[in-house]
C-alpha cells in the first residue's frame, strides 16, 4: 500500500497550491480507515517541504514517479519516500529515502546503532537512518514479486534535513552503512549532492508506472525461520534485522560481552506474536557460535526446537545440534555461571519445577538465570496458556534481582505475521476481551481473516491452501478428548451435526507435527504450535469461549477432561476462586489469540458456539 502516489509535477502541485500534510492524511483516512496521528502530520509538515524543495530542480524529470508512506509487505513498516523511473540505460530504479528531523545524535559501540531523539521523545537507543533505509530496501526486495521480476534496482538513502555534518551521524563506524544508503545533510551542498543522487538513478521519468507496478505486485512467499536455518549457520543473511530487531540483537552482544561471574546480566525482552522474538534468538544463537561463546537456544516447549533441530539433521553433527538446544529443565545441577549466554525463547512458558512429575528442581527461572552469565530471555505475557506457566516478565525481573543480575528491559514492536497487520493484534486483542483498543472491527483488507460456517469447509479450505508447501495447519482449543490416544480407529475432535471427525496430533509425529507430510488430515492444539509460524491457520473455537449478552464468556468446564493446561483449577477454586477464575479466564483467552496469530498470511476460523459465530462476525467490516 503507497498512501500517496503522484508524479514530481503533481506533488510539487500539492505542496505548493494545498497542505501537503492534509493531502496526506487525506490519502491515509481513505487507504487505512484510520486518522492520521497528530506526530505523524507534523512530520510530513516538516519533511515533506524539504522534499519539494529537492525535487524542484528543473534538470529532475517531471515525470518520475513520487511515493509517500509506502507498506512494506508482510510487515507494519513504511517507507517515508520513494522516487521511481529509469536510468540513462533503460533499468527501472526506485529511490528510497529515509527522511529524519534529527538535529543532533550521539555514538555508541554497537553496530549501526546510534542515540537520537525519535519523534521528538527523550532520545533512545536505535537503528542508523542509513541502516534502517538498507534494511527497508532488503525487504522490500525479498518480499514484492514486481522488484525482483522486472530487475528493478532500489537505492536506499537517509536525507537529514535539519543536521549539519559533525562527526557524529556521518562518523566512520557508520561506514558500512553509508556506504549502503548514503547520508544527506543539511545545506546548499548536501541538498545538491541529493538531487545528483537521484538524477543518477532516476534520469527519466514513468508516470510513477513502477510506483502502481509495486503497490500492485504479488507479494512473494515469506521465509520461514526454521527453513533458513541452515543457511543462517552457514553464514549468510537470512533475515535482515530492522528497527527495534536491530537494536534488541546489538543490545544483546553488548551485554553477553561484558557480562562476567561478578556482574551478572538479565535482558527482558518482550514481544507480541510475530514480532520476531525466534528470529533475533535464532540470530543470537548463531553469531555467539560463531564468536566461540558457550551458549544454547532454550525453550520450554519442544515443538521449537525439534523443528529447528529437524531442519539441521545432516547439516551438522548430532552432538553439535544437541549442544545448541535444550529444554527449560535441564540446568537442575549446572555449575553457575557455566554458560556465557542462554538465550530463553518463550519464557513465559516457563515452569516452576521440572522433569516428567514437575518434581525436580526449585524453580526454572532461578536456574536459568544463576546456569549464565547472561539470560536474554524473550516473553510475551499474553500467551501464558496453562496455570503452570511462571513467565511472567514481573517474575522474571524478581528473580534477576534476587541473584543480583543486572535487568535491561526492552520491547519488540515491528509486527512480521498476521500480514504484517498491527491492526489485526488489535482488533484480536479488543475482540477477545484482552486489552480495550480503539480496534472495534477488523478491515479484513489489512489481513486475509475468515469466518467458516463449518469445521468440514474449514479445514477443506486450510488443506487446499497447504497442497502448494505443506505449511498450512488446523489447530483447536482443547475441547475434545484424545480418545485416539488409546484406541487408533476412533476420532477424538467429532461434530456430527456437520459430518466432521479428525483426530489430534498423534504421537508417532511427536513435537515435529507442523511439519509432518500427512499431518495436514489431522488437528494441532496449542502446545505444537506455540513458538511456530504457518502460512495459514485454521481454528477451530470449542465451547470453552462463548457470547452471551454481547461478551465473551470463558467456560473452563466445557474443556477436555485430558487437558493438562488448567488441571488442578477446581481443587484451586476452593481456595481461592476469584484470582483462580481470572487466571483461568486468561489462560483460555490467551490460548485462541495465540493460535489465531500462527498465520503469515490468513486466520481461519469457525466457532462451536452459534453466539460466537455471531460475535465473531459483528466485529468484521466488509
Amino acid at each position: 500500500m503507497i498512501v500517496y502516489q503522484a508524479t514530481k509535477s503533481q506533488f510539487l502541485e500539492d505542496a505548493d497550491k494545498r497542505a501537503i500534510e492534509h493531502v496526506i492524511a487525506s490519502e491515509y483516512l481513505k487507504k487505512t480507515n484510520r486518522y492520521a496521528p497528530d506526530a505523524e502530520i507534523r512530520a510530513w509538515r516538516a519533511s515533506l517541504g524539504q522534499m519539494a524543495d529537492v525535487l524542484a530542480d528543473p534538470d529532475l524529470a517531471d515525470d518520475m514517479g513520487v511515493g509517500i508512506e509506502f507498506g512494506i509487505p508482510q510487515t507494519s513498516k513504511r517507507v517515508d519516500f520513494i522516487l521511481s523511473g529509469r536510468s540513462d540505460d533503460g533499468r527501472p530504479h526506485v529511490v528510497i529515502i529515509e527522511l529524519k528531523q534529527w538535529s543532533e545524535s550521539r555514538l555508541t559501540d554497537k553496530d549501526g546503532i546510534v542515540i537520537a531523539r525519535r519523534g521528538g521523545r527523550a532520545e533512545t537507543e536505535g537503528p542508523h537512518p542509513s541502516y534502517q533505509a538498507w534494511s527497508y530496501a532488503a525487504l522490500l526486495e525479498g518480499f514484492n514479486e514486481a522488484v525482483y521480476e522486472h530487475g528493478v534496482a532500489l537505492r536506499p538513502c537517509a536525507y537529514l534535513h535539519n543536521y549539519f555534518p559533525d562527526g557524529v551521524i556521518d562518523h566512520p563506524r557508520y561506514a558500512p552503512y553509508i556506504d549502503k544508503a548514503p547520508l544527506f545533510l543539511r545545506g546548499l551542498t548536501e541538498r545538491q549532492r541529493l538531487r545528483d543522487f537521484i538524477r543518477q538513478h532516476v534520469r527519466h521519468g514513468d508516470n510513477a508506472e513502477l510506483l502502481y507496478r509495486i503497490d500492485e505486485g504479488r507479494i512473494r512467499p515469506s521465509k520461514m525461520l526454521a527453513d533458513s536455518l541452515v543457511e543462517m549457520l552457514k553464514g549468510n543473511r537470512e533475515f535482515v534485522l530492522i528497527d527495534d530487531q536491530k537494536l534488541v540483537y546489538e543490545t544483546a552482544i553488548a551485554r553477553i560481552c561484558s557480562a562476567s561471574t561478578e556482574r551478572k546480566h538479565v535482558l527482558i525482552v518482550q514481544g507480541g506474536p510475530g514480532t520476531g522474538k525466534s528470529v533475533v534468538a535464532i540470530n543470537l544463537i548463531v553469531e555467539l557460535s560463531r564468536r566461540g561463546l558457550l551458549s544454547k537456544y532454550v525453550s520450554k516447549n519442544a515443538a521449537p526446537r525439534a523443528v529447528y533441530q529437524e531442519r539441521l539433521r545432516g547439516h551438522r553433527r548430532q552432538v553439535e545440534i544437541s549442544a545448541m538446544f535444550g529444554g527449560s529443565g535441564g540446568f537442575i545441577e549446572t555449575t553457575a555461571n557455566t554458560f556465557d549466554a542462554l538465550i530463553v525463547d518463550e519464557a513465559h512458558r516457563l515452569n516452576e519445577k521440572s522433569g516428567l512429575y514437575a518434581n525436580l528442581g526449585e524453580n526454572q527461572i532461578k536456574e536459568l538465570i544463576a546456569a549464565a552469565r547472561c539470560a536474554v530471555m524473550f516473553v510475551d505475557d499474553d500467551q501464558i496458556v496453562t496455570l503452570s506457566d511462571i513467565g511472567h516478565s514481573r517474575e522474571l525481573e524478581r528473580w534477576a534481582g534476587a541473584l543480583g543480575a543486572e535487568v535491561t528491559h526492552l520491547q519488540l514492536a515491528s509486527q512480521f505475521r498476521c500480514g504484517g497487520s498491527d491492526g489485526y493484534l488489535a482488533w484480536l486483542d479488543n475482540m477477545l476481551g484482552i486489552r480495550e483498543t480503539a480496534n472495534d472491527h477488523l478491515d479484513r483488507e489489512l489481513f486475509d481473516f475468515r469466518l467458516l460456517d463449518s469445521p468440514t469447509e474449514l479445514h477443506a479450505l486450510i488443506a487446499d491452501r497447504n497442497a502448494s508447501n505443506n505449511k498450512s495447519r488446523m489447530v483447536a482449543g482443547y475441547c475434545w478428548d484424545w480418545t485416539s490416544k488409546a484406541n487408533a480407529d476412533a476420532y477424538d475432535i467429532v461434530i456430527p451435526e456437520f459430518g466432521y471427525q479428525k483426530r489430534w496430533n498423534l504421537d508417532r509425529d511427536g513435537s515435529l507435527w507442523i511439519m509432518a507430510r500427512h499431518s495436514i488430515e489431522e488437528v494441532g492444539c496449542i502446545h505444537t504450535c506455540q513458538g511456530l509460524e504457518l502460512d495459514y491457520v485454521g481454528v477451530i473455537i470449542g465451547p470453552d469461549l462463548q457470547a452471551r449478552d454481547g461478551q465473551l464468556v470463558t467456560s473452563p468446564e466445557k474443556r477436555s477432561r485430558m487437558d493438562r493446561s488448567i488441571r488442578g483449577y477446581k481443587a484451586l477454586m476452593k481456595t481461592d476462586p476469584e484470582t483462580t477464575r481470572a487466571r483461568v479466564d486468561r489462560i483460555i483467552r490467551n490460548t485462541y489469540r495465540t493460535l489465531m496469530t500462527r498465520g503469515l498470511k490468513g486466520c481461519y476460523v469457525w466457532c462451536a458456539d452459534a453466539g460466537t459465530r455471531q460475535y465473531f462476525a459483528d466485529h468484521l467490516k466488509g
